[in-house]
């Protein structure tokens, strides 16, 4: 997860494509223009078993001088040793 949002702060397009499972990584990845992030705070992690987990976390940033807050629980699942985001559900 703090890998994902580093790439989102530097704008590593490729990174995200790659750390995104196959079965729901978008055709097409474009960033939201003008986004500043200003941190992440991890709040659970949950082991569902050796190769899925959950993490909850809320990303904060700042748009056109507007706060915003991105509040999730992303699904991961581990193939070939590697960490995949899969989707996860916004609170």
């Amino acid at each position: 997860m703090r890998s994902r949002y580093s790439a989102f702060v530097l704008e590593r397009v490729a990174y995200l494509r790659e750390s995104w499972h196959a079965s729901t990584r978008p055709a097409d990845l474009a960033l939201e223009q003008g986004v500043k992030w200003l941190g992440l705070d991890v709040r659970a992690h949950r082991t569902v078993d050796a190769d899925h987990a959950e993490v909850e976390f809320v990303a904060r940033s700042r748009v056109a001088g507007r706060g915003q807050r991105l509040h999730e629980t992303s699904r991961f699942v581990r193939e070939g040793g590697r960490w995949l985001y899969v989707d996860g559900d916004l609170a």
